[in-house]
């Protein structure tokens, strides 16, 4: 899944002379492999930015220690480059101080119960997410799908194919 992600979103990821600097919101960053894999594509524009989020504090920790076995991933982090944040990825994420920028790729690694107004709103003209949404309520089914905003902020959404993620869910309540 995470090859087809990065294949999928590859034309936003790339630095390019009409983008040098991409932006990455990466929802549920787990591990934070792919989110490792994002920012190595992005290059080192002081302007770019890979942003891990995770709703659960223990699952954020373990994204950065995982990213800090590496010399190449303390580099990224040092640089800050790579951050990992904790909140409610169905609404994005609004970096402190950077909250007028919107994100170039945003790639959702759990399954949404809708495509979530927030992530669209907060996805730049010429970006694109990759989401996995549940086909309805009650049901199995879930498809990912691939959406782009257009230079004039026309989104359009195709069906890619059926998967099976865990859901994007409310971070665990005290107990």
């Amino acid at each position: 899944m995470h090859a087809s992600a990065v294949e999928h979103l590859l034309p936003s990821l790339l630095p390019s002379p009409a983008n040098p600097a991409p932006r990455v919101l990466d929802i549920g960053s787990g591990s934070g492999y792919l989110t490792h894999v994002f920012a190595e594509l992005v290059g080192n524009h002081p302007d770019a930015r890979v942003i891990g989020v995770e709703h659960i504090l223990p699952l954020r920790d373990l994204g950065e220690a995982n990213m800090r076995k590496s010399a190449r991933g303390r580099e990224l982090l040092d640089s800050g480059l790579v951050r990992f944040r904790v909140g409610d990825g169905r609404k994005g994420w609004l970096e402190p101080g950077e909250e007028d920028k919107k994100w170039n790729v945003i790639h959702v690694g759990a399954a949404a119960e809708r495509m979530h107004e927030e992530l669209l709103a907060q996805l730049k003209e010429g970006g694109r997410m990759f989401i996995p949404v549940e086909d309805g309520p009650g049901g199995w089914g879930q498809h990912v799908w691939l959406v782009e905003k257009d230079a004039e902020g026309k989104v359009e959404r195709k069906k890619l194919f059926g998967v099976r993620y865990v859901p994007l869910t409310d971070a665990p309540g005290p107990e």
